[in-house]
Formats: structure tokens, C-alpha cells, sequence
């Protein structure tokens, strides 16, 4: 007669051969539910999303340099930005609704170099309008160091300064919360978020340094882009000829 194997150890034979094939799909990143998504990142994703803020704001003022790109909305108006930025300065450009113009910084030096659309404004006065455009032919597409006392010399630099502009842009406001994971280019990232987003979402790399590549200010404030992390940029005085000195105080402009 053929001796058959007692059900109860059949169980535990199938029993135990389950736990062997899942350790071992456990240990292959498989974890007998679905590929892990963690799997090759630098382990962000797992923590909670405040310990992912910390980390952001970590990477981000410890790296030496960053490229800063997109739409910034404020009361006094609407920006696209597209900056590079260190702690000696920073270069780049700037569009509002009236104007185009590019700025430079080097240490506590200014320089705005614009169009002649930038330095025109509108006047009633015929003599005003005669000034205001010599002003802009004489200051279009030049650079113009810009007067530590004029008033809008804080205004510009601000566009300049990379602690300014990342401690405006990596604050989520309200409770925060972990999101989806998703990509920024070809990058993965997972992303942690104010609230159910109102305050804003920010996205933050999970390969290499965990840096924030996607801001998304809440209220519909615009969103920017952060990249070229630590990649150094170059910042030199533009050329005597290409420089207009205006003297203390620039003229009013259309910006």
C-alpha cells in the first residue's frame, strides 16, 4: 500500500517552502508583493516627510551653486526667472509683464543691463517723455551698476541671492505630508507637500544628494525648477564699454 504524506505536514511543508521563496524574492527587492520603490535611490522615499524637509533644506544649503528657473507670482506682479546663483553672486534674467532684463551680482556690485522698453515710462509731461527717452537710449543694452541707495537696488539684488530666493522657495506651510513619487526630467523623486497641497509641494530628488528640483508655491504662486546643484559658474565685471554709469539714483522705469 503507498504511504502518503499526513496533511498536516503537507501544510507545513508548502508552508515553509512559501517563507523560502519569499525571503529569497524579498532579498531579490521583489518582496513577494511588487518591486520595491525604494530599489536603487538613496532611501529619502522611506522617511517621514518632515525628515524629508530636513534633508532638502540640508542638501541645499550646503551645495555651492544652483540654476533656478520658472514662474514666480507676487502682489507686484508676475516673474520668469531663469538665475544662476552662489553665495558670491549670481547671473541671469528676469521677465515681468513690462519688461526684459538680465542682472549680475558680484559680491555687493549690480549690474541690470535691459532694453529701451525697460527704462521707458509713461509721463504727462512732454519734457518727462523727452528724458525718459534719452534715459533709454543712452542705458539700452548696457549694463548699469545699479546704487547701493537706490531704491530699487534690495529689490533686484533679491533676484541675486541664493539663500534669499532658497529660503523663500523651500518653505511648505501647514501640516506636512508625503505625496506621490514621480520624476522631475529623468530624475525620481518623492514629494512631500503643505497640507493637501495648498501650501505648497516640493519635490525632492531620491538618487544621489536628496536636493529639491520642483517648487510649487501654494495659491497658485508659481512654480521653479532647481537644478545644476554645486556646478560652478563663472561671474566677471562686464567690460568698461559695455557699462553706463547713471550716477546715484536711476530713473523710474516701466517694470
Amino acid at each position: 500500500m503507498t504511504s502518503s504524506v499526513p496533511p498536516v505536514r503537507a501544510r507545513r511543508r508548502r508552508t515553509t517552502l512559501a517563507v523560502v521563496l519569499c525571503a529569497g524574492l524579498t532579498a531579490a527587492l521583489t518582496a513577494c508583493g511588487g518591486e520595491d520603490p525604494d530599489k536603487g535611490t538613496n532611501g529619502v522615499g522611506k522617511l517621514a516627510a518632515t525628515e524629508i524637509e530636513k534633508k532638502a533644506q540640508t542638501a541645499a544649503d550646503s551645495a555651492d551653486a544652483v540654476r533656478l528657473a520658472g514662474t514666480l507670482v507676487s502682489k507686484g506682479g508676475t516673474y520668469k526667472l531663469n538665475m544662476q546663483l552662489k553665495e558670491k553672486g549670481g547671473i541671469g534674467s528676469v521677465v515681468s509683464k513690462n519688461s526684459t532684463f538680465e542682472l549680475l551680482r558680484i559680491g555687493d556690485e549690480l549690474y541690470l543691463k535691459a532694453d529701451s522698453g525697460f527704462w521707458s515710462h509713461d509721463e504727462k509731461s512732454g519734457a518727462d517723455n523727452d528724458a525718459g527717452g534719452a534715459a533709454a537710449d543712452k542705458l539700452q543694452d548696457k549694463y548699469v551698476k545699479v546704487p547701493e541707495d537706490d531704491p530699487t537696488y534690495k529689490q533686484l539684488r533679491g533676484f541675486t541671492d541664493k539663500e534669499t530666493l532658497l529660503d523663500g522657495l523651500l518653505t511648505v506651510h501647514g501640516t506636512l505630508n508625503k505625496g506621490d513619487r514621480g520624476k522631475v526630467g529623468p530624475t525620481r523623486t518623492v514629494q512631500i507637500m503643505g497640507g493637501k497641497g495648498e501650501g505648497g509641494t516640493l519635490d525632492v530628488s531620491l538618487e544621489g544628494t536628496p536636493y529639491p528640483l520642483r517648487f510649487a508655491r501654494g495659491g497658485g504662486g508659481g512654480i521653479v525648477t532647481l537644478s545644476d546643484w554645486g556646478k560652478d559658474f563663472t561671474l566677471e565685471a562686464p567690460a568698461k564699454g559695455d557699462t553706463v554709469d547713471y550716477g546715484q539714483q536711476l530713473p523710474k522705469t516701466s517694470s
